[in-house]
C-alpha cells in the first residue's frame, strides 16, 4: 500500500510509523522545513495521570506502552518513565487527590496517595511545603524539540519512507492524489490530513466551516539548569481543575471554596513541569480560547508559574531563558479523543487531539491503521 501523510508533528510522524512498520511506501510531506507547532512547544510529557476513564484513558496507557517500545529502539527520544507527582496544600486540595486515588481506575494510572516524606524520597528537589502528593507511576516523558527528528531519522533508514520538507498540500485532484504548491502530483492509495492546528486551506475546503475542532493557544517557558535532578514531572492542585480524570464532589467542593488566583484563573492556568535533557525546566501552561489570538506574550502568567514553583522547589527558579506562545487543535467533543474524518475519496484527516497529542499520538496512529485496513 501506498501511504501520503500530510503534516510532519506527532500525530503526522506517528502515522508514518505506523504505515512503515507495516511494510507500505510512506511519503511525509511538510509544508515547513521542519515541523514547527505544538509539537515542538509542548512539555513532552506522557500524562496518564489526568486523562478522562474509559476510551481515552485506554488510549493513553497504549499510547505509553508505544513510546516505550519506541524509545527502547530510538534512544535519541529521550524517553524517560519518570512519573509525576501533584503536591497538594490544605483540606480542599487534599480531598481531590484522594477522591483520584479512591477510583476504580486508579491502579490503572498508578496513582497513589504519598506523604511528604514519600514524595521527597522520589523527588528531592521538592523542599517547599505541602501536605501530601498525588503521585501518577505510569506518566513520562520524551524530549519534545528534538522528538519528531529522532522519529525520523529512524525512519529514514527505510527504503519505503521519504520526506518532502517545504511543500504546501493544496489540492485533491483524484482519490487518494493530492497537489503541492511546486505543483507535483503525490499518488496514493490513502492521504492522511495530520495538519494540527492549520484548519485553514485545504482542510476547511474539505472539512467544511463546521469541523468540530478549535484552536487553543498556550503560552510557556524554559529555564537554564536547575542545578540538580527533577526526578519526576511536577503539576500543582490547578491542574485538577483542567484534568478530567479529577472530576468529582471533592472538585466541585475546592472550586467552590478556594477559587484560583485572579491571574492564574484570568488565564485558565495550572502548572505543569519538567526538566529537559540539559537540566533545564519547561515549565507552563495558559489556555486561551478566544481568537483572534494575541501576537505577543503577557509577563503575568510567568511571574504566578514562577512562584508556584518557587514556593515547590523551596528556592528560586534558574533564569528564564526561553518564553513562546503555541496553537494547538481540540476537537470540541469531549467523548473523542480525536477527529478522525474521510473527507474526500481516499483521503483522511486527523486532527483535534487538544493537549493530548504528545501523550497520544502513537496509540491514535495506531487505530487510523486499524480502521483504515493497513
Amino acid at each position: 500500500m501506498r501511504v501520503t501523510v500530510v503534516g510532519a508533528g506527532v500525530v503526522g510522524t506517528m502515522h508514518a510509523w505506523q504505515a512503515v512498520e507495516r511494510g507500505h511506501e510512506v511519503v511525509q510531506i511538510e509544508r515547513e522545513a521542519e515541523a514547527r507547532g505544538a509539537s515542538l512547544r509542548n512539555f513532552g510529557q506522557i500524562w496518564v495521570s489526568g486523562r478522562a476513564g474509559g476510551e481515552e484513558l485506554e488510549t493513553a496507557l497504549r499510547a505509553r506502552e508505544l513510546w516505550e517500545e519506541i524509545g527502547n529502539r530510538v534512544p535519541a527520544l529521550g524517553f524517560r518513565a519518570n512519573g509525576s507527582l501533584t503536591p497538594v496544600r490544605g483540606a480542599y486540595e487534599l480531598a481531590v487527590a484522594e477522591a483520584a486515588v479512591a477510583r476504580g481506575d486508579a491502579a490503572a494510572r498508578g496513582h497513589k496517595l504519598l506523604t511528604p516524606a514519600e514524595a521527597r524520597a522520589l523527588n528531592p528537589a521538592l523542599r517547599g511545603a505541602f501536605d501530601a502528593a498525588l503521585y501518577c507511576e505510569r506518566d513520562a516523558a520524551v524530549e519534545p524539540r528534538t522528538a519528531q527528528l529522532a522519529l525520523r531519522a529512524e525512519l529514514l533508514k527505510s527504503p519505503n519512507y521519504t520526506f518532502l520538507p517545504g511543500r504546501e498540500v493544496r489540492e485533491v485532484t483524484a482519490a487518494g492524489t493530492v497537489r503541492d504548491d511546486h505543483g507535483d502530483l503525490h499518488a496514493a492509495d490513502v492521504v492522511v490530513l495530520c495538519t494540527g492546528a492549520w484548519l485553514g486551506g485545504l482542510v476547511r475546503e474539505l472539512a467544511g466551516p463546521d469541523l468540530p475542532v478549535r484552536r487553543v493557544r498556550l503560552q510557556m517557558m524554559q529555564t537554564d539548569p536547575l542545578g540538580e535532578p527533577l526526578p519526576t514531572s511536577v503539576a500543582d492542585a490547578d491542574s485538577f481543575r483542567y484534568y478530567p480524570a479529577y472530576a468529582s464532589p471533592a472538585l466541585d467542593e475546592l472550586n467552590a471554596r478556594s477559587p484560583q488566583p485572579e491571574t492564574a484563573a484570568a488565564h485558565r492556568m495550572q502548572l505543569l513541569m519538567v526538566q529537559r535533557a540539559d537540566g533545564g525546566l519547561t515549565i507552563g501552561d495558559t489556555h486561551e480560547y478566544a481568537h483572534p489570538f494575541a501576537f505577543d506574550t503577557v509577563e503575568e502568567p510567568y511571574e504566578h508559574l514562577t512562584g508556584v514553583v518557587e514556593s515547590l522547589l523551596g528556592r528560586p527558579l534558574p533564569r528564564v531563558r526561553r518564553r513562546w506562545a503555541g496553537v494547538y487543535a481540540q476537537c470540541t467533543d469531549p467523548s473523542r479523543v480525536v477527529h478522525r474524518q474521510q473527507v474526500a475519496d481516499g483521503v483522511w484527516l486527523v486532527t483535534g487531539p487538544g493537549g493530548r497529542g504528545m501523550t497520544c499520538s502513537p496509540a491514535i496512529a495506531e487505530t487510523t491503521a486499524h480502521e483504515l485496513g493497513w
